[in-house]
């Protein structure tokens, strides 16, 4: 890692008001060089921001799901406003292309609108006379005070996942983002502060101690998006409060000797978006002998098209570079196809890694059981159908999936026998406000996204009336 001041365009993005006496540097992934310094939130700070989010949460509670919904909607077009100052900001600590970054901005922000309504509708469950003479409601309440623990690989978008249906619910947040990528999310936290009011989402920067710490705080339930070992960790501490965890992925992709002929490019696309750093990315193709050998040769050919530096950015930070290697280096693959690179002048030191390919490789390979999380994809061969469905089911992780093939109902049925909270046909990545997202397995539970992620930070009450006053004992 270079340690010499960064003097690129993102030097000066961080503008961070001090937390605590601790900081830690932010490192430009895209040059490894040092681009500013970041307060990390301890125990007084924690206390204050839960404290501050308690004092809120009656307000925002008590607003009528229209005035939530506009304030909601208010802040979707702070966002759409300042979204060249998000993009930058999402860049400065992701290195993301522009193209990535702005598309993501544009994406919390429809997410936001999309909750903006979502705050007016209503789950009806069972309501009405159940039993003689009484009438009954269930009512949904908001938890409190929601703390939000997010990932470095999509700072906004992922916080936006978690505290716009927090949010329409009635709740109020405290976010933590990575120790990494604070930068959006304090701006987030200024813009919410102008449409939502004062404390209504609050941020805490700072590093894995100061997630330990909103954990343990004061607050009515925990939403966290990172690994399952971390996310294990904030289980146990959280005990009997509500937990949402969407944790890590390791996606198979079943590919048919009768996949379309763009495959292989719209997969490379895929694994390489975000350099690989999502939890839903292909991960594992697996397909049966009889095209094997061609699909490890054309998915090669769509992998060395895509270069890191001009396609698509580096890894985030030389920690999750050093695990990378260390992945790669254990595997037992004994066909590599590699890309290669086009970096920009200074980028040499950056956290870069080349889109990959392994084969030939066992099927309890490191690469193979380990969630890479980085521009790669192995592939592995299937003597059947139903073995291919036993390989993709074959690890703990359970986020996503997808399926390759012409024959449409055939692919259904395919899709459907994969063990995995989301899967797709001939297509992957592919996700819309209105379709939910959740794993199974260690990919933890719970719902992202569509109106079901609602219930995530709603409780029901039930209230039964006695609709006569008569005394039934004289």
């Amino acid at each position: 890692m270079n340690t010499e001041p960064d003097t690129g365009p993102y030097a000066d993005l961080h503008t961070a008001p001090e937390a605590s006496d601790v900081t830690v540097p932010l490192i430009d992934p895209r040059t490894g060089r040092i681009r500013g310094s970041s307060p990390v939130a301890r125990g007084p700070q924690v206390t204050a921001a839960v404290g501050a989010a308690r004092r809120a949460f009656d307000g925002w509670r008590a607003r009528t799901p229209r005035e939530r919904s506009r304030a909601l909607d208010r802040l979707a077009g702070l966002i759409e406003e300042h979204a060249d100052q998000y993009a930058a900001l999402e860049r400065a600590g992701t290195g993301k292309p522009a193209h990535e970054a702005a598309g993501e901005v544009a994406n919390a922000a429809d997410l936001f609108r999309f909750y903006a309504w979502a705050a007016r509708t209503r789950p009806a469950p069972a309501a009405g006379s159940f039993v003689a003479g009484h009438e009954s409601w269930v009512r949904w309440e908001p938890l409190g005070v929601a703390g939000v623990v997010v990932p470095w690989n999509y700072p906004l978008m992922m916080a936006t996942w978690r505290c716009a249906p927090a949010l329409a619910a009635g709740n109020t947040v405290v976010v933590k983002p990575a120790e990494t990528t604070p930068d959006s999310l304090l701006l987030l936290a200024e813009h919410a502060a102008e449409a939502l009011g004062e404390a209504v989402v609050g941020t805490l920067p700072g590093d894995r101690e100061t997630g330990r710490l909103l954990v343990a705080s004061a607050i009515d339930m925990v939403a966290f998006t990172g690994s399952a070992a971390a996310g294990a960790d904030v289980a146990a501490r959280a005990g009997t409060r509500r937990v949402s965890l969407e944790l890590g992925g390791n996606s198979p992709v079943v590919v048919l000797p009768d996949a379309p002929e763009d495959t292989w490019a719209e997969l490379a696309l895929a694994t390489t978006y975000n350099a690989g750093q999502s939890c839903a990315v292909p991960a594992r193709v697996i397909t049966l002998r009889e095209n094997y050998e061609s699909a490890v040769s054309l998915l090669g050919d769509a992998m060395r098209e895509r270069r890191a530096g001009r396609d698509f950015g580096p890894l985030n930070n030389a920690d999750q570079a050093a695990r990378y290697d260390r992945i790669v280096a254990a595997s037992a693959a004994k066909v590599t196809a590699t890309a290669g690179s086009a970096l920009g002048t200074g980028e040499e030191g950056g956290f870069w890694r080349p889109a990959c390919v392994l084969a030939e490789l066992p099927d309890d390979d490191p690469a193979v059981v380990d969630e890479v999380f980085g521009p790669l994809l192995t592939v592995q061969a299937a003597d059947s159908v139903e073995e291919a469905v036993a390989l993709a089911n074959g690890v703990p992780q359970a986020l996503a999936a997808s399926v390759w093939t012409r024959d449409v109902a055939a692919g259904l049925d395919l899709a459907g026998r994969l063990n995995a909270g989301e899967a797709w046909l001939n297509c992957h990545l592919v996700q819309t406000a209105e379709l939910p997202h959740g794993g199974r397995g260690s990919s933890g539970h719970g719902t992202d996204l569509s109106t079901l992620a609602l219930h995530e930070y709603q409780r029901p009450k039930t209230i039964t009336a006695r609709l006569t006053l008569t005394p039934r004992f004289r």
